[in-house]
């Protein structure tokens, strides 16, 4: 899912959640939009709150250290 949006426009990006999120409130999660070169992420209890902007490789390197 990628769409495209300015650095500073982050109210127009498509955020989701993971199929594997779960909490005792629906909402304990985080949520990423992706746009061709930054992965936007957020926590999805505080959508108007600070987010974070990784590029595609530190995005790669987080996920691929991540143990279940």
């Amino acid at each position: 899912m990628i769409r495209e949006t300015t650095a500073g426009n982050t109210s127009e990006l498509a955020w989701f959640k993971s199929s594997y999120s779960s909490g005792t409130d629906g909402n304990s999660c985080v949520e990423i939009a992706v746009t061709p070169s930054v992965i936007h992420v957020r926590d999805s209890k505080q959508t108007t709150g600070p987010q974070l902007a990784l590029t595609q490789a530190t995005w790669t390197a987080f996920v691929s250290t991540v143990r279940h």
